[in-house]
């Protein structure tokens, strides 16, 4: 029952990836059908971002009150809904509306399991768990693909979002295999509740915070902005770049495949470091102004990026406590969120009024400003 519990988790992660990767891949399309300029991506991943903000900051007290299973499901449940009305929208606006219920479906998923894995098995097992998350990203953009040579980019997100039902059915069916860390659940939801002044009082969490944020401003420029470089910079037609766009999550869930194996004797520190050095490689790798070379970058950015979040998320309770774990981890996707959301739509300004090829100049940035961020982290960590 632990082993099919997991695999079940496992499952749910396949439907927070499933939507990740659609945006960026049929955005080449879905701008000119509706006639709104390139940075107006941002603008709907900002407003998916700032629901997820807001559902990972109270991730910490619906799962004390309503128990990580519920708060899975029904979150599961939002962001197909969500997906379904992206497929019926007509209008740039509608976008942007159904943008709210997905980010907030998103944001309590993506919180509530990962500190439920953190806490129930150890660090393979949550390298193993985004890698489900990069199934996921990986398969949607040749859903996507498939419907832009064959359809249209709604069949695209409709197809996904019939996806996403079927694991909420899948949920519903497995509610009674979470009793089997009831004991263990029960003591962490009597726990005091620690929330966003409590959590920045102790020593180490902003750095960890600022470290999130550099994360997932690079990851997700390359999930947003793969397709529109490639055919900006690079000559891919937009078939081509919606398929191409795929290499970054191809590399990431190999990547976290095979991490899995060794995160657990190589520790967790030790794989953010060489995950983010693997990472820098392939950013120089995109900024070659050949077209084999870049699709090659973006695998290796992917392979770099593989054990970092996970590893980040594993330590999270052996650094600051089992007790604060839930709060803190839900901060975390907060401070991830606050870069997901604000530095692709500053990424689309820049590229507006300089270049696409800027991309990895920008990208660049945010693995240095991780590296040393984590550095000073560590540093409180070990001297307390």
């Amino acid at each position: 029952m632990y082993l099919l519990l997991l695999a079940i988790i496992y499952i749910a992660f396949i439907s927070l990836g499933l939507p990740d990767s659609l945006l960026g891949a049929a955005w080449p399309t879905i701008r000119n059908d509706f006639g709104v300029p390139l940075s107006y991506m941002g603008l709907v991943s900002m407003i998916i971002s700032g629901g997820t903000i807001v559902s990972s900051l109270l991730s910490e007290r619906l799962t004390k009150k309503f128990s990580a299973k519920i708060v899975t499901t029904v979150s599961v449940f939002l962001t197909a809904v969500a997906l379904y009305g992206f497929s019926m929208s007509t209008q740039f606006y509608q976008l942007c509306l159904w943008g709210i219920p997905y980010g907030f479906g998103a944001g309590a998923i993506d919180a509530t399991l990962n500190n439920y894995v953190a806490l129930h098995y150890n660090s393979k097992h949550m390298s193993w768990l985004h890698c489900f998350w990069g199934v996921g990203t990986i398969i949607s953009p040749y859903i996507m693909s498939y419907a832009l040579m064959h359809a249209v980019w709604m069949d695209g997100y409709r197809m996904v979002s019939y996806i996403q039902f079927g694991i909420v059915m899948i949920l519903l069916l497995a509610l009674p295999l979470w009793k089997v860390n009831q004991s263990a659940d029960v003591a962490e939801e009597s726990a005091k509740v620690l929330g966003l002044s409590g959590a920045l009082k102790i020593k180490g969490v902003p750095y960890l915070l600022l470290a999130f944020l550099a994360y997932c401003s690079a990851e997700a420029t390359a999930m947003l902005w793969a397709s529109s470089y490639l055919e900006g910079t690079r000559g891919a037609t937009a078939e081509e770049a919606a398929a191409f766009g795929a290499l970054f999550f191809i590399g990431i869930t190999v990547g976290r495949f095979l991490s899995g194996f060794i995160s657990d004797k190589v520790g967790d520190n030790k794989m953010i470091r060489i995950g983010t050095a693997v990472a820098l490689c392939g950013v120089l790798c995109i900024a070659v102004p050949v077209k084999v070379v870049s699709l090659i970058g973006l695998v290796i950015i992917g392979l770099g990026c593989a054990p970092v979040y996970p590893c980040i998320i594993h330590s999270t309770p052996a650094n600051f406590g089992a007790e604060n774990s839930q709060g803190i981890i839900g901060i975390q996707m907060a401070s991830a969120y606050v870069g997901s959301t604000f530095m692709p739509p500053v990424f689309g300004i820049l590229a507006n009024h300089i270049s696409l090829k800027v991309m990895p100049v920008y990208m660049g940035f945010f693995f240095v400003l991780l590296l040393v961020m984590i550095g000073k982290m560590e540093r409180v960590v070990r001297s307390k």
